[in-house]
């Protein structure tokens, strides 16, 4: 059985528990409580030794960040479907998994944890601003797309969706972004689909 070791308010570990859900794969979900520092407690240090979560336990594999947990849930269970394995279309999709470690998590991520947890460490202007920016990117992108890349969902749009979602946690107003909202509704349509606390 796959084991899932996340917090549920983690946007990270939500992605991940979203794809296993859309992936119709079983798997036990194991509360990390970020708020009493457990993912810096021995046991899942041994898991992963940054102190992060998700991590995703498949057998004899163990496997932290989100990122690199879709793209082997991907490769190991939904094949070409959620990531193509030819050249372009593969970084085209990887293009977007690094704009969710970047952008994504310069802007809406880091004002969710600003304002939702208290992370005082945030420049909370910057962040809006980086905010305002990934947003109109995204925008602009899915003014003639259903999906951020191909006529199908991806792994990029799980990739991008939680903390794009979740982007009035921080106090990032969606309503002018209106190419994404319909996004996120489409997201929401997907068979399997499961809601986090705020979606």
């Amino acid at each position: 059985m796959i084991k899932l070791y996340g917090h549920e308010l983690s946007g990270n570990s939500y992605k991940a528990r979203l794809f296993l859900s859309l992936l119709k794969l079983e798997f036990d979900w194991i509360t990390v409580d970020l708020m009493k520092a457990e993912h810096k407690g021995a046991a899942h240090l041994a898991r992963n030794s940054f102190g992060q979560v998700p991590v995703l336990v498949d057998g004899e594999v163990t496997l932290p960040d989100a990122q690199a947990i879709l793209v082997y849930l991907a490769r190991q269970y939904g094949g070409e479907e959620w990531l193509p394995s030819e050249a372009l279309p593969l970084a085209q999709v990887i293009r977007w998994l690094s704009t969710a470690a970047g952008e994504v998590r310069q802007g809406p991520e880091n004002a969710r944890l600003h304002y939702l947890f208290g992370v005082t460490a945030v420049e909370i202007e910057r962040a809006t601003q980086k905010s305002e920016f990934i947003l109109t990117q995204l925008n602009q992108h899915l003014e003639t797309r259903t999906w951020l890349e191909f006529e199908r969902p991806t792994i990029a749009d799980i990739a991008i969706f939680p903390y794009v979602a979740l982007a009035r946690d921080g106090k990032i107003n969606l309503d002018a972004y209106t190419d994404v909202l319909a996004w996120i509704e489409r997201v929401k349509q997907l068979p399997g689909y499961i809601p986090m606390a705020g979606l």
